[in-house]
């Protein structure tokens, strides 16, 4: 097993009403390191893009990176690039390895909007190192800076922040000294290419909580309509669970719902509606065992929202009812 540690530098419009649709971020340098299954640095990769789309650098991309456009247009295309990226990774069984969980998604934008090849047909697994440390120093939800990092791991500062290679070169060395076989379980998948079908989706299992993702349906409403998307199942016993609150949303995009597991204890479900390129819909759920106290909150949070539309209903009535009588007191 290799594993591809890669950072990504892109351009941006100026302003939103020239962005071009598909393409928000256009890759401008890639920069990687390869490293071998004993953790040790075996190759390095670094390349600039000559821009196709964005022919101007954003103010703070070039602040950031401290680069001129005419530096960019001595580089190739982003696909003679990305063929050489992908030849210098090898046919050998490898994991991509970034700082956050950006980069392998727009790598894969970019690479539709050019025109090429998928890198897969489906979700790809990749360690999140950003993800890992927080995982083995703090409590798994915080997310820092990479210099914040390699300060805190006092790792020597031999090269510039800010830019593709170097933060690569970094990321690797985080990943060396924090790297366990334990920790890397903790995989991460990019969901830029969704399940295309009940076959390819993905049921997986961790230490503290379990995440499914869906296939591809053409609504919300169709995905709610599955019984696995809407089911809530102990990941431990895997029993089909009766929901103490059934999935609610406040937002229509994240929803929540609490169940008991006669065997294990209480079970927070929560689900992220996510939309493809393309229009589709498909889901990513967590379930995850919590105190009765934490079920609690869930249940009052649902309570708390079900008034809360009740009110707004109640007002929209009012209104309707107001504008009526406006009209027919216009009208006499």
């Amino acid at each position: 097993m290799n594993y591809i540690i890669f950072d990504l530098e892109w351009n941006q419009s100026d302003d939103e009403e020239h962005s071009v649709r598909g393409l928000p971020f256009e890759i401008i340098e890639i920069g990687a390191v390869k490293y071998n299954e004993h953790m040790e640095q075996i190759g390095e990769f670094h390349e600039l893009i000559r821009p196709s789309v964005y022919h101007h650098l954003h103010r703070i991309t070039g602040r950031l990176i401290h680069m001129r456009m005419r530096d960019l247009r001595a580089g190739d295309r982003f696909t003679v690039v990305m063929e050489r990226f992908l030849t210098w990774c090898g046919k050998e069984e490898r994991l991509f390895c970034t700082w956050g969980m950006m980069d392998l998604t727009e790598l894969q934008r970019n690479m539709k909007y050019f025109g090429m090849a998928p890198l897969a047909q489906g979700p790809i697994p990749f360690l999140d190192v950003q993800k890992l440390y927080s995982i083995a120093y703090q409590e798994g939800k915080t997310r820092r800076a990479l210099e914040y990092v390699i300060d805190a791991l006092e790792i020597p500062k031999d090269i510039p922040f800010h830019r593709a290679f170097s933060d690569a070169y970094y990321t690797g060395k985080v990943l060396a000294r924090i790297g366990t076989p334990e920790l890397m379980r903790n995989l991460s998948y990019d969901v830029f290419h969704p399940p295309l079908n009940r076959e390819g989706e993905l049921k997986l299992q961790f230490d503290n909580y379990a995440k499914y993702i869906s296939r591809q349906f053409d609504t919300k409403e169709d995905a709610f309509a599955d019984p696995e998307v809407s089911s809530c199942k102990c990941y431990l016993c895997h029993r089909n669970l009766k929901k103490i609150v059934k999935w609610f949303t406040t937002n229509g995009r994240q929803y929540y719902c609490t169940a008991y597991c006669e065997k294990h204890g209480y079970l927070k479900g929560k689900i992220r509606v996510r939309r493809t390129d393309e229009g589709m819909t498909y889901i990513v759920k967590t379930t995850k065992l919590v105190s009765k106290e934490e079920s609690d909150e869930i249940v009052q949070h649902e309570a708390h929202s079900r008034e809360l539309r009740k009110l707004h209903r109640s007002n929209r009535g009012k209104r309707k009812r107001a504008q009526k009588d406006t009209a027919l007191s216009q009208g006499l």
